[in-house]
């Protein structure tokens, strides 16, 4: 069997199966419906998603700002204490 003879068979195959799926009713239109249906709710858990990753980024925004102070706050005292003569490690 050549290329052309397996093509042409691959296509009145897939005529027959569009037939019957349109001889069963409206299986397109339900189809369509629920990609539709399953693209809002990917959509929701989308954006749903992207509020959660927005608020931990905030919190760790914040947390780098907290460890950023205790690092200054580390400095400043390891500053007192060699003022003073004694060894901050």
């Amino acid at each position: 069997m050549d290329a052309a003879t397996l093509g042409t068979l691959l296509v009145g195959v897939g005529a027959i199966v569009g037939a019957l799926v349109t001889w069963v009713g409206k299986r397109g239109e339900n189809a369509i419906t629920g990609y539709t249906s399953l693209t809002d709710q990917l959509q929701e858990e989308r954006d749903r998603l992207e509020r959660r990753l927005a608020e931990k980024s905030a919190a760790l925004a914040e947390l780098h700002a907290l460890r950023a102070a205790d690092q200054a706050e580390i400095a400043r005292l390891r500053g007192i204490i060699t003022r003073y003569g004694g060894d901050p490690s």
